[in-house]
């Protein structure tokens, strides 16, 4: 650790002192991360957290708001100027204007800050006057969140995992027979770095899109300002016997060890130590739909996620003096409007046997984790119909790509995770007694009365685990 180091350290522990005594005695502040990996719902999630923490008339699981303790919930200039804000109010004429459509999904981090109004209760209730709680979400994507695993490995152990998880998957052969024919100890020289790197990420994005969940690293998938930039040129190489000076694989080395300075390190110091509460939303349907390799794919990432905490009770003592830990992480199996109600209980079961894997990897010292099953925008109605002398129960909306109304059977969910699970971890190519079918809808047209959200599943339950027992 460098002298710089150091120094920043001293001075993030003294800013985190000032922090945690104003909130302290003056106005909590609860930061609260979401983040998802993709085609989770992130932006939609938090466009409908906003808007029915504002107007609560549906969130009558959230116990302060059925309590009326909540007098009042409005938006704040965010704490952070450096942090773009969340687009809020774009998201929300986006899910519920006169032609909704979905908004926008998250390529960056952002901040948004609500603002609460509370009244005390309890034996206090007559004598103390409202207080304020600040809610600060930050939005940011999965793929980062996964980056933070590599902290932890070196360049030749994280290239022979990237290797090993590539090798049995049809749309990485061509970045597999590039790098094998690449020679790893001749001299660097950087169209061929470039070439490999662009193979690399075609791989990556292509993988994403057939329902993988662990592509790292992240920023390979989402650039922004750094695409092109050397820390983001580089791929995993197997490592040879003998690596001389000014190789590729040298470079490629260094390269690696750049990326997690210069881009992961960074984010996790400024944003993500910084949370207390977190959120991670779930495609599960998709992975189930995608297949069984998908779904492991998923499970191993969802390990990872769990390891990038560092979870614990936020005592008011430890956060002045050794910065804050991850209090509670809820799971949300998301599009839970996918499937009729009668699912979602086996829907939830899935999501949390895939967090209690991940859980029995990670040490959680206190926190308090979660799994549910959530939509945070409805967008269907249900109904059951006769198809061939069996009762079949359907969600129907409107098909994304044409508009029209549907009724769709996604398949029966087994009541046993397991089912699912093993022939996942054993490797099956195929379900072998099911067929599960996705559909993609858009956003139905609604009116909102005075006082109302949007129509959602759960989504008062989901804030009553992350924030209730703070407000």
């Amino acid at each position: 650790m460098g002298l710089g180091d150091i120094a920043d350290g001293i001075y993030r522990q003294i800013e985190a002192v000032g922090d945690g005594v104003n909130e302290a005695l003056f106005e909590p502040v609860i930061r609260l991360g979401v983040t998802g990996l993709s085609r989770s719902g992130k932006t939609v999630f938090i466009t409908s957290l906003v808007a029915n923490l504002m107007n609560r008339e549906r969130m009558v699981g959230l116990v302060p708001a059925a309590e009326g303790r909540i007098l009042t919930a409005f938006l704040q200039p965010q704490p952070h100027d450096d942090v773009p804000r969340f687009d809020y109010e774009t998201h929300l004429s986006a899910m519920t204007g006169p032609n909704p459509h979905w908004p926008d999904s998250t390529r960056a981090i952002s901040e948004l800050r609500l603002s609460f109004r509370i009244k005390p209760g309890g034996l206090l209730a007559g004598v103390r006057s409202p207080r304020t709680v600040h809610l600060d979400i930050v939005d940011y994507p999965g793929e980062w969140l996964l980056d933070l695993a590599l902290l932890d490995q070196d360049y030749a152990t994280w290239s022979a995992d990237a290797l090993a998880r590539a090798q049995p998957r049809e749309m990485a052969q061509a970045f597999l027979s590039l790098a094998k024919t690449t020679q790893l100890t001749e001299r660097f020289e950087e169209p061929e770095a470039k070439s490999l790197a662009d193979s690399f990420a075609t791989y990556l994005r292509t993988a994403r899109e057939a329902g993988f969940s662990d592509c790292t690293p992240g920023r390979f998938l989402l650039p922004g300002e750094m695409e092109g930039s050397p820390a983001l040129t580089f791929a995993p190489l197997p490592k040879p016997e003998r690596i001389p000076r000014g190789s590729l694989y040298r470079e490629f080395e260094r390269r690696f060890e750049a990326y997690k300075s210069k881009v992961v390190k960074p984010f996790f110091r400024d944003h993500f130590a910084r949370i207390d509460r977190q959120v991670v939303l779930v495609d599960v349907l998709g992975a189930i739909h995608a297949g069984p390799a998908a779904l492991e794919d998923l499970r191993r990432a969802m390990a990872e996620i769990l390891s990038a905490f560092r979870p614990g009770r936020n005592a008011w003592l430890t956060q002045l003096f050794v910065g804050r830990r991850v209090e509670k992480i809820l799971f949300c199996a998301t599009k839970a409007d996918h499937l009729h109600h009668r699912q979602h209980a086996r829907l939830t079961a899935i999501m949390a046997a895939l967090m209690r894997d991940a859980r029995d990897r990670a040490d959680f010292a206190g926190a308090q984790t979660g799994a549910m099953s959530i939509a945070a925008l409805r967008t269907t109605t249900e109904e059951t119909l006769d198809h061939q002398g069996q009762k079949l129960d359907c969600v129907r909306g409107e098909l994304l790509d044409t508009g029209k109304r549907a009724a769709f059977y996604p398949g029966d969910l087994p009541e046993d995770p397991m089912q699912l699970l093993k022939p996942a971890r054993d490797g099956a190519e195929d379900w072998l007694d099911a067929d599960y079918g996705i559909m993609r809808f858009r956003p139905a047209e609604i009116t909102l009365k005075p006082g109302e959200g949007p129509p959602h599943i759960r989504l008062d339950r989901a804030a009553e685990f992350l924030i209730g027992d703070r407000l």
